[in-house]
């Protein structure tokens, strides 16, 4: 009998579905899970899903935990480790990706590890918010619960409306997280990661008037080859968390490059499209490699 791996994601997302793909094709089970409607019941030990018991499985593999990142978002990590500690391999572990989901952590993690990142503030004071974006000139206010510059906003420093946007910013973000805007010279690349071992570099291309390169905000992928030190950068910036599957975000500015973050999730659809590596296949391989060892 083959193994039961599930694939926590988005039901009919392409990614999502790709994955699940491949590991039916190697093992003939197939089960996509959205995390919003599996239960959880302490006292019998079970984690259910469309009447399957995942404390059971093989394996799952962590494809998406939530649409967008919040605070409840960990809440279903936390759910996963009653199945993992029944013995059921994740992919990635949910503990790993507690670290990244909030912005600050996976920053404070980066930094410990000596890691070059844009100048970073973090603060619930708007007049300290004010006097950072007047020393940094202009910068990108973020959420720390987001994805593809969801939520972001840009400010400079002077403009007439600056104090009020600061406030506005804050009552949605009581945690202002303040990053000194970089060059990206219209471009930023995607560093894949399967188990630690490199894989790939894809550029992130932007589009024309836009401040970030995000596919959301119009991107488009573009191959990139890296020279040896830039992927020593970026196995040394993943390296600390430990994940199954990873993409770290770089940016090569006047200065020397720097990391944004380490993904959560991994860039499967930047790979395949940026550097025509399906990374769906090894990931299946890996999965099936690791639960049958």
């Amino acid at each position: 009998m083959g193994k039961r791996i599930g694939v926590i994601g988005t039901p009919g997302k392409w990614s999502t579905e790709a994955l699940a793909d491949a590991l039916e094709a190697r093992t003939g089970y197939r089960l996509v899970i959205d995390m919003g409607r599996v239960t959880l019941d302490l006292t019998a030990g079970r984690l259910m899903y469309q009447g399957v018991d995942l404390c059971t499985l093989d394996g799952l593999v962590l494809k998406k935990i939530a649409e967008t990142y919040s605070p409840d978002a960990l809440d279903r990590l936390e759910m996963l480790r009653v199945a993992e500690a029944r013995g059921v391999r994740i992919f990635s572990r949910p503990e790993a990706v507690l670290r990244l989901m909030d912005r600050l952590a996976c920053t404070v993690t980066l930094a410990g590890a000596d890691i070059p990142m844009p100048p970073t503030v973090i603060t619930e004071d708007e007049t300290a918010a004010a006097e950072t974006l007047a020393r940094f000139g202009s910068a990108v206010f973020k959420p720390l619960f987001s994805t593809k510059a969801r939520g972001m906003v840009l400010l400079d420093h002077g403009a007439a409306d600056t104090a009020a946007r600061i406030a506005a910013f804050r009552a949605e973000n009581p945690v202002m997280y303040i990053q000194q805007r970089v060059d990206l010279s219209g471009q930023d690349l995607g560093m894949v990661f399967l188990n630690g071992d490199y894989l790939c570099t894809y550029a992130r291309v932007g589009q024309a008037g836009s401040w970030n390169t995000t596919i959301h905000a119009g991107g488009k992928y573009a191959p990139f080859d890296p020279a040896p030190d830039l992927i020593d950068l970026g196995r040394r910036a993943q390296a600390p968390f430990g994940l199954s599957f990873t993409t770290v975000d770089i940016a090569l500015t006047p200065d020397g490059p720097i990391v944004f973050e380490v993904s959560a999730f991994g860039g499967y659809s930047g790979a395949l499209q940026g550097c025509g590596v399906d990374a769906m296949a090894l990931m299946a391989d890996h999965v099936l490699a690791e639960v049958t060892a």
